[in-house]
């Protein structure tokens, strides 16, 4: 018995022994500091203070003891863990726009900042588009083969039929996504009309929005058929890149399809009374819609 009793307090020891050896510490928590942003407007010089009217910035952000970087433009946030960020600013005119910077440390510690730029846009879009949006009410396409689909963020749907899926008439009837309506003004505001529901991927929404609304786990597509929420007002542009048009939203504007992501949408095709669109969304995947102004 005495043995017994010897074996257990030895192995006591050696248990308390080990436990001390494997106590970790904390390193210093450190706060980002001399958080600097500067920015370089395209084509700016003596002459052209405002950049040469393609809209195109790049912002650096520095910042001792940072480990990355946030930018956020109308509400939408870029992760930059080097510091540098490209963007276009697509308004026609000259315009103040404004960046936020969010420099990143050692266990979140964050330290923030902004810029204001002054930037002139030229593009003028044209008259025949901007006459089609502000006609009518838009909504998706249901009727239409191939109004909703998705493939890889470099397909361009040449033939209008999305990589790797495609929608058949009505396939999403039993979502929130056919009632709703875009509204373009002449003004520049799009008034999205939602019936009190949406329909999207339940990442962006719940991150966008207002968090899950007690709506439970995504169904298998990891989507929310029906998301609450009210009618909002984005504001509308059309800029063009490599040869195409895009229609560009601010905050979360969209169309029919909630993917998150930079809310510009490559217009692939149109008529006056039909436009089919592509997106890239949070998932990196390009994401397709048709459009009507046709009840």
């Amino acid at each position: 018995m005495k043995k017994i009793k010897f074996l257990i307090f030895t192995l006591s020891i050696l248990l308390f022994n080990n436990c001390e050896k494997e106590s970790y510490e904390l390193g210093d928590i450190i706060n980002p500091t001399d958080l600097t942003i500067s920015a370089v407007i395209q084509g700016a010089d003596e002459n052209n203070p405002y950049g040469d009217g393609s809209g195109y910035v790049t912002f650096t952000a520095n910042a001792a003891d940072a480990i990355t970087y946030k930018f956020i433009q109308n509400g939408v946030d870029y992760m930059e863990p080097s510091g540098l960020f490209t963007t276009r600013f697509t308004t026609t005119g000259i315009h103040i726009y404004d960046i936020d910077v969010i420099a990143s440390g050692i266990a979140g510690e964050i330290t923030n900042a902004s810029i204001s730029v002054e930037v002139l846009y030229t593009f003028e879009p044209p008259a025949d588009l901007v006459a089609d949006l502000t006609t009518g009410g838009w909504r998706v396409m249901a009727e239409a083969p191939a109004h909703m689909g998705v493939g890889p963020n470099d397909d361009m749907a040449p033939d209008g039929v999305a990589t790797w899926w495609n929608a058949g008439p009505y396939d999403k009837s039993d979502t929130a996504m056919y009632d709703d309506r875009m509204v373009f003004s002449s003004d520049g505001i799009m008034e999205y009309q939602t019936q009190g529901s949406i329909f999207g991927k339940a990442p962006p929404l719940e991150s966008d929005f207002s968090g899950n609304q007690g709506l439970g786990d995504p169904n298998s597509d990891g989507e929310h058929a029906y998301y609450p929420a009210d009618n909002f007002n984005s504001n509308w542009t059309i800029s063009e890149d490599n040869g195409y048009l895009i229609l560009n939203f601010t905050g979360n504007g969209f169309a029919g399809f909630y993917v998150g992501g930079n809310h510009s949408y490559t217009i692939l095709s149109r008529t006056s009374t039909e436009i089919y669109l592509k997106t890239i969304g949070f998932d990196n995947n390009g994401w397709f819609i048709k459009i009507t102004n046709q009840e």
